[in-house]
Parts: structure tokens; sequence; C-alpha cells
């Protein structure tokens, strides 16, 4: 079985920043499609044989189409949907056992992305 997998998700919708003020209908909307995005992709990452890790290690890496300056914590936070659906997919056994590395922000003009590498935990 491999000790990691990278899951490649489309980068998280406005309505999933911290600091997004809006109707909570709007937000759950997002929460949801975001949730189901990265269970199905993490699927996909691990071949369909969830690993159920006990512990891991997130390495989430942002490829943004401009430089502008964004709050690392803030877009750790926007990820909190998809950390969520990668439990559910059965990657790890809860997604309370995830230590999140700090955030590598860079710049893709042409493909727009976040890539969350998890490691298994020790």
């Amino acid at each position: 079985m491999r000790d990691h997998i990278t899951i490649v998700l489309t980068l998280p919708p406005k309505e999933l920043s911290p600091n997004w003020r809006g109707h909570w209908a709007r937000k759950a909307k997002a929460v949801k499609a975001y949730r189901a995005q990265a269970w199905s992709t993490a699927l996909s990452a691990s071949k369909y044989r969830a690993p159920k890790w006990s512990t891991a290690t997130a390495q989430a890496t942002f490829y943004h189409a401009t430089n502008h300056r964004r709050d690392a914590d803030n877009l750790l936070a926007s990820l909190k949907a998809a950390f969520d659906g990668i439990a559910s997919a059965g990657v790890v056994a809860n997604d309370s056992g995830i230590t999140h590395m700090p955030v590598v922000r860079l710049i893709d003009k042409k493909l727009p992305r976040v890539e969350i590498r998890i490691e298994r935990g020790a």
C-alpha cells in the first residue's frame, strides 16, 4: 500500500472563506459541492481502496492565477469541507487525525487549483 496520495481540486469557492459574509444557504450549497468533489477525487486517488489511516499529515499547495496577497490561515480554513470529504472517502479514519502543514502558495496562470498531499502518519 502506498504511503501517500495526492488529491487535486479546483480552488475553493469564495463562500468557503471564513471571511465570507453571505446567506447561509449559499454557503451550505458550496460546502456540499466541494465536499463531494473532494470525496470523489480522494476515492479515485486511492484507487477505490481507501487506506483508513489513523493519522496523516496534509500539505496543501494553492496554485492561483495571480500573485495577490492571500492569508495562509484563511486558505487552509477554506479547505475544511475538502478535508471532511477526504475523511468520508476513508483515506483517514477521522479528519481530526490530520496534521496540517503550512500552506504553500504558487502561481499557475493556466490551471489554478489546490493540490493536497496526504501522507500516512507514524
